[in-house]
């Protein structure tokens, strides 16, 4: 991680002062180290989310829809965006339902968006990780599109202060999600891509579909395909190999699928 040591010593350069160069650079340093370190917890913990309260969804999916609907209109990408929060906090059929009327709560203007972010302060006040994630969860939504408007991100400044976390922090989360869009747009990240719906398709299964609708296809295909299963018919020799392959098919776009969704 570099960024952090070249923009802080430019900027000290367009100063002019050799010592606001060294101190920029000093700066950018402590800031790739931070950076870094944020980065590796991330990429460590993967798509893994941590177990949440009902009322951390509830307020997540609210500050959610308040801050995509702030410019006057919820984008596509948007919507996918939240949908996969969805899936990676592996809310049941139930629980979407909520998420989405909670996201739809708070699309009014006159929703009170402070107070239940010092709710959630409350709540949390002993979590600092929660409070991140919070805050990571909300940045892959409003990030989805192309740019970030001065109001969204007054908004999501606002929202940092009440979860007491610093500009620091925050330039941390945004870059980091910011470098993992352009990896989806790289040429490995589309080749992630294709692995990834590759997987759906050997599931017979569309993106849009629950964890629990990821389980049951799972479980059908491998009751249908199992060689086990096939055994009582005396099948031929090239009839087994189809299932074994079939088979490891099934279970390795699931076990991807798992990882990716954080399926229990």
């Amino acid at each position: 991680m570099y960024w952090g040591k070249i923009i802080g010593t430019l900027a000290g350069l367009a100063m002019r002062n050799p010592w606001a160069a060294l101190a920029g650079f000093v700066l950018g340093h402590q800031f790739d180290r931070g950076f870094a370190k944020r980065f590796r917890v991330f990429e460590k913990q993967g798509s893994r989310m941590p177990r949440v309260s009902e009322d951390f969804v509830r307020a997540l999916f609210q500050a959610m829809g308040h801050l995509v609907k702030i410019d006057g209109r919820v984008s596509e990408d948007e919507i996918r965006s939240a949908r996969m929060v969805m899936h990676r906090l592996s809310l049941n059929p139930a629980q979407v339902r909520r998420a989405i009327a909670w996201f739809d709560e708070g699309k009014q203007p006159e929703f009170p968006l402070i107070q239940r972010m010092r709710e959630v302060r409350r709540v949390s006040a002993r979590s600092a990780a929660d409070r991140l994630t919070f805050v990571r969860l909300l940045l892959e939504v409003v990030l989805a599109k192309e740019s970030l408007k001065k109001e969204e991100r007054a908004l999501i400044w606002k929202i940092c202060v009440e979860l007491d976390i610093g500009r620091v922090e925050f330039a941390q989360l945004e870059a980091m999600i910011r470098a993992q869009k352009g990896f989806k747009r790289s040429p490995a990240g589309d080749a992630d891509a294709s692995r990834v719906r590759r997987a759906y398709e050997a599931l017979g299964i569309s993106p849009e579909a629950t964890n629990d609708e990821v389980k049951k296809a799972y479980r059908r295909l491998m009751n249908k395909s199992h060689p086990d299963k096939i055994s009582s018919s005396n099948p031929g020799a090239d009839v087994i190999a189809e299932a074994e392959r079939r088979t490891r098919e099934v279970r390795g776009a699931y076990e991807m699928l798992k990882a990716r969704r954080s399926i229990r």
